[in-house]
């Protein structure tokens, strides 16, 4: 019965930093992957990055590698996404999600269908 909610999104020209964050409801998610996904006009909702129940590794779609940190609090039950050097392309709909199977520690989920909880998103635009 977790729920996530985003904030952080906003305004921010190309090559300039914004910080997202996801804060749950409940401590229980502690033993779940984190994802974050975002949804540009017209596209589908695409993996950005995934960070273990532990916060011991993380994984990132090659478009925002060396660009892009995820990390997680779980003493705050909060995870965020470190967004640096950003791109006109990154403008999108920013979504936390929590699942996987908990404790895991070999793989991280990279689709939809592998989350279970879904925060509503945040917005993000980039302008050039």
């Amino acid at each position: 019965q977790v729920q996530l909610v985003e904030s952080g999104g906003g305004l921010v020209q190309a090559g300039g930093s914004l910080r997202v964050s996801c804060a749950a409801s409940e401590r229980t998610f502690r033993r779940y992957a984190m994802g974050w996904f975002r949804q540009a006009p017209g596209k589908e909702r695409e993996f950005v990055a995934a960070i273990s129940w532990s916060g011991a590794t993380a994984y990132y779609v090659d478009s925002v590698k060396g660009r892009f940190t995820v990390s997680r609090d779980n003493i705050k039950n909060t995870v965020y996404l470190q967004m640096n050097s950003l791109k006109p392309e990154d403008t999108a709909v920013y979504y936390c999600a929590a699942g996987g199977m908990p404790y895991n520690s070999s793989y991280l989920p990279t689709h939809t269908h592998e989350y279970d909880y879904w925060g509503q998103g945040t917005q993000v635009t980039v302008s050039s």
